[in-house]
Formats: structure tokens, C-alpha cells, sequence
């Protein structure tokens, strides 16, 4: 009789998610057409290298597609202070009464009460202003509370689509352009409140959303306002003491009925994006369906909303390369992505992506 007990499961420490990558392999511009990117097939042992616009060909009709809908503020705002320093704002969320909370770059922080002078676009006599009023969730908070303003009184968001810039990611080394402004957007951002895209979703266009609807798959949207945090890695080698971002979130009532009718029909749950696993987990786990969430996903998570996964390649040493571990099992995910690199796939926002689905 065989009296072994069980193995214990693996524990994972930061080392463990850490990956050479070629810097020639991140992607400075999107593919000439969002559904002309590569889509790396990983859901068996043996990948397939496919393109994006296969994917209707993987899924099944009676699939529940859930996307996140968030729209990327031109949340890049920069200033001068009263002395001539340079100043920089990320605005990582709207407050209401025209204040927002914002990661500030500055040589030497401004007093409490100072306002500064923002630049305005090209072409515009419109004066904009920035007044500290200190830091937020408080006072050892992370991020700086400012009241926005300009001479027509317009809230936060109207400010900042005439006068802000796109946030493009760290390791995206070119000035925000036209092209990024479409680009760094999906085609169905509709709730504006994010400073970093839900980029699984920008590989959709028009055409093939209308194909995965003829088929008999069903779309529903939830919401999560992808914060500046997504883009920091994971610092301490005990995983268990990183403390994630903030991030709100909302599952409408209309995806939760959606997501009930196609677990009676036995669809699957096809997450768009670490975003959407994120909110559909979040919800799943605090049974709040808004509200902000600090969910940290790592191996050993158990799953209860999401069956498979379209996602971008992420960065070494993230708390996203933990979530696709814990979701398609950590030696698969390592193993596909040595074959990515080995095949020269484009990294990150503006890379390919790959399809996932969840280990038993």
C-alpha cells in the first residue's frame, strides 16, 4: 500500500517570474492593423503560432466574451511651477469637485497651497492651472489631491482630452502622437477613467467583433480603471509582502445575468485581458460588484469566473506574469514564453497576444 502523502504545492518566490528578454522585442509601435497581430495559441502543450484574426475559428458559439470597457485618459499633464521648475502629472483618478489624485514628477515638491501653471495645446489661449492641496488617500499617501482648472470652468476629463497626453507606458520610448491617441485605445472605450489600456482588447477591430457575433458568441463589458501600478514591478521576494494598487471597479447587472445564462447554456467565460480577470475575480471573491479592488493573483488562486484568457506578454518580475501562472500553470507559461522570444513576438501594450485557458 502506497502511504507517501501528497506533495506540498510549490512556493514561488520573485525570481521564479524573472525572464530575459531582448529589448528589440518590445513593441514601440502597434501592427500596422489591430487584428494583423500575432496570436500565440497556447492552450495545449504544443503552441501555435497563429495571427489574431484567427480567433474567431478558436471559440464556440455560446462563449461569453467579457471585455473591459475603460477609456485611457490623456492623463499626462505638464507644468511649471511659480520658481521655473518643471513639473509633471499623471492623473491616476478623477475625485469630483474638479479635484484629482495624480503621481507627480517635480525636483523639489511644491508647498501645500502652491498653484502651478499647466500647458495648454498647441494653438490654445486657454490658461490652466494646478493648486496642491495635499496628498491622497492621505497624508501618507502615494499620490498628490489637485483642483484642476481653466477659464471655461470644465471638469477634469474635458481638460484633459483637450490638454493632456496620452500615458503611454515607461518602456515606450516616443512622445505621445496621433497614432497613439486611436491606438492606445479600443475601438469600444466608452467609460473614461484609465492611464493604461486594457491592451488585450486593442487587437479587436470593427470587422472582427462582427465576425465573433455572427458566430453565436455573446459580449458583455465590465469596467476597471487601469492604474499607473500595473507598470510597477513586484519588489520583494516574499510575495506575500507586496502590497497592490488600487484600482475601481464595476460588473454591470446586465454581464452578471449574462455570465449566469451562459454557465446554464455550459458556454465558457472568455476573459479579455488580466483586467477583465481581474474584475470578474474581484467580484467573485468579495461579492461587491463595484467598488476597488487590491486583488493580487498568484499561483494557487483558485479561479470561480474565468475559463479562458486572451492576454499581451508581460514584463519579467510583474504581478500579471504571476496571474497568468496561477491561471495556465507556471511551467506552461514559462515554456511559452521562451517559444515567444524564440519566435520574436512583439512584447508588451503594443505586442501580440496569446490564448490561455484556465489548468485544471
Amino acid at each position: 500500500m502506497n502511504t507517501s502523502s501528497p506533495s506540498a504545492p510549490r512556493s514561488f518566490t520573485l525570481s521564479d517570474f524573472d525572464f530575459q528578454l531582448p529589448p528589440e522585442l518590445i513593441a514601440q509601435h502597434p501592427a500596422p492593423e489591430r487584428s494583423g497581430s500575432r496570436l500565440l495559441d497556447g492552450r495545449s502543450a504544443s503552441p501555435v503560432d497563429r495571427v489574431f484574426r484567427d480567433l474567431p475559428a478558436l471559440l464556440q458559439p455560446g462563449d461569453l466574451m467579457v471585455f473591459n470597457d475603460t477609456q485611457v485618459m490623456n492623463a499626462r499633464l505638464f507644468g511649471e511651477k511659480p520658481t521655473g521648475g518643471k513639473l509633471e502629472l499623471l492623473v491616476e483618478r478623477v475625485l469630483g469637485g474638479n479635484q484629482v489624485a495624480a503621481h507627480m514628477r517635480v525636483s523639489k515638491k511644491p508647498e501645500v497651497g502652491t498653484t502651478v501653471a499647466l500647458v495648454s495645446a498647441p494653438g490654445s489661449t486657454d490658461h490652466l492651472s494646478a493648486t496642491l492641496l495635499g496628498r491622497w488617500p492621505d497624508e501618507q499617501g502615494a499620490l498628490f489631491r489637485f483642483v484642476l482648472s481653466n477659464d471655461a470652468g470644465d471638469d477634469p476629463y474635458t481638460l484633459m482630452s483637450r490638454h493632456g497626453h496620452v500615458p503611454l507606458p515607461p518602456y515606450i520610448t516616443h512622445t505621445d502622437s496621433e497614432e497613439d491617441a486611436r491606438r492606445y485605445q479600443t475601438v469600444f472605450a466608452k467609460n473614461p477613467g484609465a492611464v493604461a489600456a486594457p491592451t488585450a482588447a486593442l487587437h479587436f477591430d470593427e470587422a472582427l467583433l462582427a465576425q465573433i457575433d455572427a458566430l453565436g458568441v455573446q459580449r458583455a463589458q465590465v469596467t476597471l480603471h487601469v492604474g499607473a501600478g500595473t507598470f510597477q514591478p513586484v519588489k520583494t521576494e516574499n510575495l506575500s509582502e507586496h502590497q497592490m494598487h488600487s484600482e475601481w471597479y464595476e460588473v454591470p447587472a446586465s454581464t452578471q445575468q449574462a455570465i449566469a445564462d451562459c454557465r446554464a447554456r455550459g458556454g465558457r467565460i472568455v476573459a479579455v485581458g488580466t483586467t477583465t480577470v481581474r474584475t470578474l475575480e474581484s467580484w467573485a471573491q468579495s461579492g461587491t460588484s463595484t467598488g476597488d479592488t487590491r486583488i493580487f493573483i498568484t499561483p494557487g488562486f483558485e479561479f470561480r469566473q474565468v475559463d479562458a484568457l486572451i492576454t499581451n506578454f508581460h514584463l519579467p518580475k510583474s504581478s500579471l506574469m504571476m496571474l497568468v501562472s496561477a491561471f495556465a500553470g507556471y511551467e506552461h507559461i514559462m515554456a511559452l514564453y521562451a517559444h515567444a522570444i524564440q519566435e520574436k513576438y512583439r512584447f508588451f501594450s503594443y505586442g501580440d497576444a496569446m490564448l490561455l485557458t484556465r489548468q485544471p
